[in-house]
């Protein structure tokens, strides 16, 4: 059964619709690029967004996520030989050093050093080629199936690539961890130098964190092969949006007019709350209904256009058969904009019978 309800959101505040341009000034035809809206997963704008390239040291991206969920942050690591002298940029770690997983962090993503980058993942897994394996499938896991690493730094090899869209997928996700996003949203850290009298001084390499209203991270990136590559996460409003760009050379321009084109046309609106039942269905041989609902609050970012137009489809069985269990799954709920699919969402029973 399909039931239909149509929805106009009335709004205080009425917000123009800006049209964000893939022809822009900044944009390049070998440029990809995307935005979402970390909640929900909407995507408010992209280009060549699931074509394969390689992402430079927004790899750390990943690389951070994973020793966030995998190490307390004042866990220790004491530097083996093989990661001193990794190439590229460095905090110049020294062997039998050692420092905390929040130090090497700091170091990975400020400095964006590439032996922090190896230090934690021997430290993680005992080797790098085992610690791509656990980044392949963490990729997986969160949906960025387009994606193959090979590295936790991202330096150049044939085999390591991803997406815009995976990457955006990969950075939505990880600025739900509090110790991913407490670390990328430091502009300026010092950690510890056991040979030197003094410490390391880290200055963040994002100069959008001082640039951009709202901004809270997230990683640069560039080699020859990969371009500039640019992951920002920015917050206004409640909104939190991440804006992906690769090969792009005004990477830090483009990422501002995308991201401000954004803000200017979408507000986060709560279209459903996940307290509200959403039916009582018939149950087969008994005669009590059982109630049905959605597991979480939906928030989504809307034009003031799409807000006028906006209507839920709820597609469910007209009786249930038991056995079921509470929270079994049993229709889906979808959401439309101007007659265009724009979310789902899982439907399930209150109760078990």
């Amino acid at each position: 059964m399909k039931k239909l309800l149509s929805l106009i959101l009335c709004c205080l505040i009425l917000i123009p619709i800006v049209h964000i341009r893939s022809g822009a000034v900044y944009a390049a035809a070998t440029t990809s690029e995307i935005i979402m809206e970390t909640s929900s997963g909407r995507v408010l704008y992209e280009n060549n967004a699931d074509e394969a390239r390689p992402m430079a040291s927004t790899t750390k991206i990943l690389t951070a996520l994973i020793a966030a969920e995998s190490c307390n942050p004042d866990d220790v690591v004491t530097i083996p030989k093989s990661c001193v002298g990794v190439e590229g940029s460095s905090v110049y770690l020294e062997e039998g050093e050692k420092l905390t997983v929040k130090e090497l962090l700091y170091g990975l993503m400020l400095r964006s050093g590439n032996d922090c980058a190896e230090a934690l993942a021997c430290h993680i897994s005992g080797s790098v080629a085992q610690f791509a394996e656990r980044m392949n499938q963490r990729a997986v896991e969160l949906g960025a199936e387009h994606s193959h690493f090979t590295n936790p730094h991202g330096l150049p090899d044939d085999d390591h690539y991803t997406t815009a869209r995976d990457l955006a997928k990969i950075a939505a996700f990880a600025l739900g961890n509090p110790l991913f996003k407490e670390v990328v949203s430091t502009r300026r850290a010092e950690i510890s130098w056991a040979s030197h009298e003094y410490n390391r001084v880290l200055i963040n390499k994002n100069k959008m964190l001082s640039e951009l209203e709202g901004a809270t991270g997230i990683k640069t990136g560039y080699t020859k092969k990969a371009g500039r590559c640019l992951v920002t996460s920015c917050e206004r409003n409640g909104m939190e949006l991440v804006c992906v760009v690769l090969n792009c050379g005004p990477m830090f321009e483009r990422s501002k007019e995308l991201l401000n084109g954004a803000f200017s046309g979408y507000q986060l609106t709560t279209v459903y709350r996940s307290s509200d039942v959403i039916d009582f269905i018939p149950v087969e041989g008994d005669d009590e209904p059982c109630g049905i609902y959605i597991k979480n609050d939906i928030r989504l970012p809307l034009t003031t256009e799409e807000r006028k137009t906006l209507k839920i489809v709820y597609d469910y069985p007209d009786q249930l058969v038991p056995p079921f269990k509470k929270d079994h799954q049993i229709g889906e709920m979808k959401i439309y904009a101007s007659n265009k699919l724009i979310f789902s969402e899982k439907i399930y029973t209150i109760i078990g019978k």
